[in-house]
């Protein structure tokens, strides 16, 4: 029965002879574990297609909730931290086996005559793998991925001529936004697969057809390339997929916090495999930057093309191929001098302190600042020295004694009128002020009375500061205030003491374009508010 359904297959598809022709076809007797690269990749580039999809299932292509979805896949789909480890980790695996894969055909000859447009073939996939990682890298929307397209797209619109042109292709022309992120996804997800595929289909097409190339003097006789070859490519992709597999699980996926247009504090550093060309442009400085971003690039890739063309001498044995070995090894130290250096050189990421946040969060630190504030009124005022538990004035925290915001500013401003023969004297405050005293004590209870003593100097300095400065017109603490300027809740995870300083200080150097007017407060002032922001909790 099995004859016949692969008889009736075979008769209307040709399957069988093809698959024969595939496995049973002739190659050199010289092959062996040297050539196994090529298989390795498109192996790599299947998982990347089947991962990819997985992810896609329950990824967000927009710019906000592409980060919340990412979290979600990592944190609560069932698997999702290992497919998203294993397509972080085998596009890094991927390019490695390319480059090698290249290296080998590279140093045994195999683009000699006539295999010169497998060669270019092979040089168009390498660079279309670094154009997936290229356009992979914006996709999680996080800081790093965000910052890191900034210098990306600024490199390419530096270029003679193209620059605008590719910068608009792009999408980034002024800024990184929703333009940029739909074509790069575009790009990463329906134009560079397909193209892939069709190329790999054709590359294997012409190996098929010139045949796997021999050593320079073949001696042992042709084989079949199953079963042997076909053994020796499993055992390599067996090898690669316990690898990726150990990484995926083992390597925590990088994923910072959420994309900061406003971050100019933030170190952009692209992917491992590119950093040698980001250590490469700090020796062009200024004006001759568009040496490293451009024109050193450019030179290298017209190089690997012209190689079939530059090389025409015959075939001989790798060992004598002096010139080749000579310039791998010098390209291999370059790169990997670059690479290191970039690593030793580049600056620390930004030392964030979060002590305050580590901390066990206390109750002050669920107030708005009008509540902080008035935490501080009531101690200026010293009202507990009357409402306090067994004081002649009654207990603030209990709901009994609980009135209307407009009744309390009244009664702050003349106690005797609202209440007859009161003892409270008159309260000589603004009525902002009032007001912020009355939030405060609308929001006392039993339960978070502590605050009236536990709540630091600083936390109550810098809330009626905030108050005064009116900061909560643009910004939103705990819920409170308006959403002009960015939410001020866990920004001690974003921002260091030194660069809210300096914000305040100079908002223009920190936040181009940005409304907000420089304060120039006290010493005293300044390390008050500093210390309030970066206590506020993350929501």
């Amino acid at each position: 029965m099995i004859r016949q359904i692969v008889d009736w297959l075979e008769e209307r598809t040709g399957i069988e002879s093809a698959i024969q022709s595939f496995l049973y076809e002739e190659i050199p007797g010289s092959s062996g574990w040297h050539q196994v690269f090529g298989s390795v990749a498109a192996f790599l580039f299947m998982l990347q297609v089947f991962t990819g999809i997985m992810l896609a299932f329950n990824y967000a292509p927009t710019p906000g909730e592409a980060y919340n979805s990412l979290k979600y896949i990592m944190l609560e789909l069932t698997g999702g931290s290992l497919m998203r480890g294993l397509h972080h980790w085998g596009a890094s695996l991927m390019i490695v086996i390319v480059v090698m894969h290249m290296c080998q055909v590279f140093l045994w000859g195999a683009y000699k005559k006539p295999r010169e447009a497998t060669w270019i073939l092979g040089v168009v996939l390498l660079l279309i793998t670094f154009a997936f990682g290229l356009t992979g890298y914006l996709l999680p929307w996080d800081n790093r991925a965000y910052w890191g397209t900034v210098v990306t797209t600024k490199i390419a619109a530096s270029a003679p001529f193209a620059g605008p042109y590719l910068e608009r292709l792009m999408g980034s022309d002024g800024s990184i936004g929703v333009v940029t992120f739909t074509r790069f996804y575009a790009a990463h997800v329906l134009l560079l697969p397909p193209l892939t595929m069709i190329l790999i289909a054709l590359h294997i097409f012409l190996v098929r057809k010139h045949g796997v190339a021999p050593a320079a003097i073949e001696t042992a006789p042709p084989k079949k390339f199953y079963p042997e070859q076909v053994y020796k490519d499993t055992v390599a992709i067996f090898g690669a997929f316990v690898l990726l597999f150990v990484l995926a699980v083992a390597a925590k996926v990088p994923l910072e916090r959420l994309a900061d247009p406003t971050d100019t504090s933030y170190i952009p550093k692209p992917d491992w495999y590119f950093l040698f060309l980001y250590e490469l442009l700090k020796f062009f400085p200024g004006s001759l930057e568009i040496v490293g971003s451009v024109i050193l690039p450019s030179l290298a890739i017209l190089g690997l093309f012209a190689v079939p063309f530059l090389d025409r001498a015959k075939l001989a044995r790798v060992r004598q191929r002096t010139v080749a070995i000579g310039v791998l090894i010098l390209s291999a130290l370059i790169w990997t001098g670059l690479t290191v250096q970039a690593v030793v050189t580049s600056p620390k990421p930004l030392e964030l302190n979060t002590e305050l946040l580590d901390a066990p969060q206390q109750p002050w630190q669920e107030m708005t600042p009008e509540e902080v504030a008035g935490i501080g009124y009531y101690r200026r005022e010293n009202c507990a020295g009357c409402h306090s538990p067994g004081k002649i004035g009654p207990d603030l925290t209990r709901p009994t004694a609980r009135k209307t915001a407009s009744w309390m500013i009244e009664h702050f401003k003349h106690p005797q009128e609202l209440v007859p023969g009161s003892s409270m004297p008159p309260i000589h405050l603004t009525d902002a002020q009032l007001n912020t005293l009355a939030a405060f004590l609308l929001r006392l209870t039993p339960q978070n009375a502590s605050v009236i003593e536990t709540t630091p100097a600083f936390a109550v300095d810098g809330a009626i500061l905030y108050q005064k400065q009116q900061c909560g017109g643009c910004h939103v603490i705990n819920g409170s205030g308006q959403k002009l300027g960015p939410g001020l809740n866990g920004v001690a995870l974003r921002r260091s003491k030194a660069w809210i300083e300096g914000h305040f200080l100079n908002p223009e150097k920190f936040s181009p374009d940005s409304p907000m007017p420089p304060y120039k407060f006290k010493p005293k002032d300044m390390e008050a508010i500093t210390s309030y922001l970066l206590a506020l909790p993350k929501i």
